[in-house]
């Protein structure tokens, strides 16, 4: 979950390294650190809170050199601290290392290196990581060298347990930075004369375009002009050298204040690049040929689990019932982090999809390698082609929404969403949905973008919204069939960004305890589009307004006049079929958690405790 960097080549390290972390603080704003090599020693710079603070120490303390490594941390070993902070070094002080993961035999490791005479400055498994390999480098009789640095490496590495994504430098080996994989993302950038590491593409996009994304168990060694990838167990690894598909503009908030912001905005274009070139008025149908099944082999799918984790188990949630509305095929919900966990009655023609903006969620992932092991064929829905997800997964679906930076996710919701609508159309037209049916379903399709903006272009309607409640410090959010699962999502997203307590619930579960919450201090925003439970909505909203309950009623055009009859406020959406009302209610919810936050001054883009790609069990 946290941010590395890696930089050898011809300009000054830290200003990349600065550069690139900057672009990766969404993955981690515990702490931050850089390590650079010169003249023979190692020059390392650390400090707690945001990479602003990390900046202000260089300016009195410079750090220089041609080659670095750095990192931004969220904290899982060890509280937050300068001395938990990475880069963390061995014991000769020449080794330095940062690690993403976690070593879960950590603590022995640290018990066999404390046997040995090592003593340790914080609390954290990195540390444990750089000290093993300090050790092993040690005993090696071979001449300093990175053939030297990269056997201690793969000889440390295989006493480990855990996951990792790891780049160190030894100021012995002063031509050369050495990475490694297991579970955790690791990217080696390719440049012209100057080479990169990072665990994200989007921190050296604005250097180089080329990246080879490691496999799990390579170990990379990038010189300034050249690379070489070997496995961890011995022998050359095989790679493709990779074409970024965005730029640094597109990593960049442009003209907004905040990256959430931004990619609320940018959904028009989202939903029409996820639907871009995949639906079909010939066929009446979608063609999705990353899925790589036949006709026949989607119908004879007798159940589909999908599974992921926070907005992307919500998606889930919503796709659960519109396949089973469109494609009448039963489907079922399992958070990714219990799927491997439970024993789950798996009938042979068991369809699995896992769903996840980054394809590195590491119980997402899980989930996947458990089905394929029981033999089922499993597919991924996610935003990065080169995602470990998307290479093991046995095909899918890609996103195309472009870098999502903002830590609550907003784009990737509505485009996991239509993406699975596109699917239910899929299965739909092959079992039973007539071509009518299929054009119907299209054209409400490609009308989606136009009335997100219409939504979008009620923003300062929903900032004043927001400001009148942005005191509360409890909101409810409620809806019903469809919707559902959007006041979930609706609730997480004020949790996330404006940290008061929400919790989202089904409309008609209201009188089954929830209503016992109701006070005129809390805020209820009630989902209440037109569609076949319209009125029993509005019966729920008169039951929170009979006990004195602020109401925000999400509704559709052309019931403002009922609406206000019963609600304190109202936001329309416009009018559109029962299945695709996930997409249009979750906006003004993203809009309404984000004026929220803005307005109590809230850091929209890190909220506390939380970090962008949970690469972590």
């Amino acid at each position: 979950m946290c941010g590395i960097v890696g930089y050898i080549g011809k300009n000054d390290a830290v200003p990349v390294l600065l550069d690139g972390l900057r672009r990766l603080e969404y993955r981690g704003y515990d702490s931050a650190g850089i390590a650079t090599l010169f003249d023979g020693r190692v020059e390392s710079r650390k400090r707690t809170g945001r990479i602003a603070n990390l900046a202000e120490l260089l300016q009195q303390s410079p750090a220089p050199g041609r080659i670095g490594i750095s990192h931004t941390r969220w904290a899982t070993h060890g509280g937050v601290s300068d001395e938990n902070a990475h880069p963390h070094h061995d014991r000769s002080g020449r080794l330095w290392l940062c690690h993403n993961g976690v070593i879960e035999n950590y603590a022995t490791l640290r018990e066999q290196l404390a046997t040995d005479g090592h003593t340790f400055e914080g609390q954290t498994d990195t540390e444990i990581l750089a000290h093993l390999i300090g050790r092993e480098y040690d005993a090696l009789s071979q001449p300093a060298g990175k053939a030297r640095i990269v056997e201690a490496l793969r000889s440390a590495l295989k006493q480990v347990v855990g996951t990792y994504g790891i780049v160190l430098m030894h100021a012995d080996v002063p031509d050369c930075i050495v990475g490694a994989r297991r579970g955790s993302p690791l990217v080696l950038g390719v440049g012209k004369g100057e080479n990169f590491f990072a665990s994200d593409v989007s921190a050296i996009v604005a250097h180089t375009r080329e990246a080879v994304y490691l496999k799990d168990f390579d170990i990379a060694v990038i010189g300034s002009e050249d690379f070489e990838i070997t496995s961890l167990l011995g022998g050359a690894s095989g790679f493709e050298v990779s074409k970024v598909e965005f730029t640094a503009d597109d990593v960049s908030k442009g003209k907004y204040p905040h990256y959430m912001l931004k990619e609320i905005y940018e959904q028009p274009d989202t939903l029409r690049d996820a639907m871009r070139g995949r639906l079909s008025r010939e066929d009446a149908s979608a063609r999705l040929g990353g899925l790589n099944m036949t006709a026949r082999e989607l119908r004879e799918i007798d159940r589909i689990i999908l599974t992921g984790c926070g907005t992307a188990a919500h998606a889930a949630m919503c796709g659960e019932a519109i396949i089973e509305s469109l494609a009448q095929v039963p489907v079922e919900v399992e958070f990714a982090s219990e799927f491997r966990y439970r024993n789950i009655p798996l009938p042979r023609n068991t369809l699995v999809i896992c769903i996840s903006q980054s394809g590195e969620t590491a119980d997402t992932l899980a989930a996947l390698r458990e089905a394929q092991r029981k033999g089922l064929r499993a597919l991924g829905i996610c935003n990065n082609v080169a995602s470990t997800i998307a290479r093991e997964s046995d095909g899918g679906v890609y996103m195309h929404a472009g870098p999502e930076i903002g830590v609550a996710a907003t784009k990737s919701f509505t485009s996991q969403v239509a993406i699975l609508t596109l699917l239910a159309l899929l299965i739909g037209r092959i079992r039973h949905i007539s071509p009518m049916e299929g054009l119907r379903i299209i054209e409400e399709l490609e009308a989606l973008p136009d009335k997100v903006r219409t939504i979008l272009a009620q923003s300062d309607h929903i900032r004043a919204v927001a400001e009148k409640y942005a005191q509360s410090k409890a909101m409810m959010f409620l809806g019903r069939q469809f919707n559902y699962p959007v006041a979930l999502e609706g609730a997480l997203k004020m949790k996330e960004v404006s940290y008061i307590h929400a919790s989202g619930h089904p409309s008609a579960e209201l009188k089954h305890g929830i209503i016992a919450l109701i006070t005129p201090e809390v805020p209820s925003v009630v989902i209440a589009p037109d569609d076949s439970v319209f009125e029993k909505n509005v019966s729920n909203i008169e039951e929170i307004r009979a006990r004195k309950g602020p109401i925000i009623a999400i509704g559709t055009e052309g019931h403002k006049a009922r609406l206000r009859q019963v609600a304190d406020d109202v936001i329309l959406i416009p009018a559109c079929p029962d299945y695709l009302a996930p997409i249009l209610t979750s906006i003004p919810l993203q809009l309404l958690a984000y004026h929220t936050a803005n307005a109590l001054g809230c850091d929209v883009d890190k909220p506390r405790n939380l970090a962008k790609s949970v690469t972590v069990e």
